[in-house]
């Protein structure tokens, strides 16, 4: 059944391409934050290992709704790890080492890249005029910049 909500298909198109683009973001990044917790090493082993999981939790919920959100507004959700690495903007792990401060550093900056990106999306949902969407992603930004703030404070 067509879904019915009041924006064209083709403004439901466009901010299902970025929701999309969004979820494989936040699928690489819970794959790097899982692989930090899993593998950090050092004096600040237990409390990195319970902050890294604190984070990808998070994550985890952001997914969902990511997903979710693609749905209601009447398109499919990206769903496998090909699809996602195709269309992502952020790497894969190029840290070498396992010590927190520099799993930090990268985690850091992926999540500073997806504020901006989030920011740039933002104004382009508005555009196509999908309010529900503003505000879901709004959300995810207060959201990444509380744990950047965080992680930043972990490196002074």
């Amino acid at each position: 059944m067509k879904t019915n909500i009041g924006i064209t298909e083709k403004n439901t198109s466009a901010v299902a391409e970025i929701l999309n683009k969004l979820l494989a973001d936040e699928n690489v990044l819970y794959t790097k934050v899982q692989n930090a917790h899993w593998n950090v090493e050092g004096p600040d082993f237990h409390a990195q290992h319970l902050f890294f999981e604190t984070i990808y939790d998070e994550l985890a919920e952001i997914i969902d709704e990511v997903a979710e959100r693609v749905r209601s507004i009447g398109h499919y959700a990206v769903g496998t790890m090909k699809a996602w690495l195709e269309i992502t903007q952020l790497t894969e792990m190029a840290y070498g080492k396992n010590d927190s401060k520099g799993f930090i550093k990268e985690i850091l900056n992926d999540f500073e890249s997806l504020i901006i990106s989030l920011r740039e999306d933002i104004d382009k949902v508005e555009k196509n005029k999908d309010a529900g969407t503003e505000d879901f992603l709004v959300g995810i930004l207060e959201k990444h910049e509380k744990t950047a703030w965080m992680l930043r404070s972990h490196l002074k």
